[in-house]
């Protein structure tokens, strides 16, 4: 079945004239009347008995009208529904992100976003692996680069600054670099991103010997704290230790790698309100400063913002 036909013929039936039924819908009457005439040879039933006064629904009509009738009402309904969920956020959210950023700062501003729009549902993987929102049916997937696709959109979410950082244990005992260039002969504490051969320092190359790799930055934070050497680690994750004192930041001056983190979606186009909604959110309720996001130390600092 056509839904033009079944369109044509319920307008007709409920108008009772293929007159009006045409000027409703903005059709000449004689197409209509052909379409009619078209729709029940294809069935290969009569539909409709005309006389030149009145039309009469066949047995057959009236039963394939009720069927018609239903589809353009749940048509209607399924528009309707369409529409409320452009004008309020509602249904089932899916977000992927990367661990620390969901534990520092997603799950607080989820949360709250749930709680002003209670329509909404969740589904969160938190995550290091890179998704592709296209063929895993993910809403929003939060990334660390911007992806190679162009078929997605990616929209720049925040730059992962970075600072060297070390435990005043630590400098207690191997003293404190002055200069990028001291830093040779200390130990270095790597990320996956950096070079086992040279601190992560641009326009330097300052050969380095590390005693500890891992994939982890809380674990690289951590373990810095503990006094295992130095490393070069997200602004987000030691804005509190360096005002408490647990760590203390080397060589501002040194320009280190910035890291930039992407909100990425399949399409801008015809975007539901709850991935639209959601991502507003989250971009005002960042703490960020100069476009660097800076650790909830926050937290005072991120709850006002919600």
């Amino acid at each position: 079945m056509g839904l033009d036909d079944a369109l044509i013929f319920t307008r007709v039936v409920e108008c009772h004239s293929f007159t009006q039924a045409a000027q409703s819908l903005g059709m000449q009457k004689s197409t209509v009347s052909r379409r009619i005439a078209l729709l029940e040879e294809r069935l290969g039933v009569r539909l409709l008995n005309r006389t030149t006064r009145k039309l009469r629904l066949t047995e057959v009509g009236q039963a394939y009208y009720e069927r018609c009738r239903q589809i353009m009402l749940d048509f209607a309904e399924a528009e309707q529904a369409v529409m409320q969920l452009q004008q309020e956020p509602s249904g089932l959210l899916r977000v992927t992100a990367p661990i620390e950023f969901s534990q520092l700062f997603l799950g607080r501003v989820l949360g709250s976003f749930m709680s002003q729009y209670p329509q909404i549902t969740a589904e969160v993987e938190i995550t290091s692996r890179n998704v592709d929102p296209l063929e895993e049916g993910v809403d929003i997937a939060i990334l660390v680069g911007q992806p190679q696709d162009s078929t997605l959109i990616a929209r720049k979410l925040f730059e992962n600054g970075r600072r060297l950082c070390a435990s005043p244990a630590y400098l207690a005992a191997h003293g404190t670099p002055r200069a990028v260039a001291d830093l040779v002969r200390h130990r270095a504490v790597l990320l996956p991103q950096d070079s086992p051969r040279h601190w992560p320092i641009l326009g330097e190359s300052v050969p380095c010997q590390w005693v500890l790799q891992c994939n982890n930055i809380t674990f690289a934070r951590e373990a810095v704290i503990g006094g295992a050497g130095i490393a070069s680690l997200p602004l987000m994750i030691t804005e509190d230790a360096v005002h408490s004192g647990e760590l203390v930041e080397l060589l501002p001056q040194a320009r280190l790698p910035v890291g930039e983190i992407y909100a990425v979606y399949p399409s801008r186009r015809f975007q539901a309100m709850k991935v639209k909604a959601f991502l507003d959110f989250l971009m005002r309720s960042l703490p960020l400063q100069d476009g660097h996001l800076l650790e909830p130390g926050a937290a005072t600092l991120i709850r006002s913002r919600l």
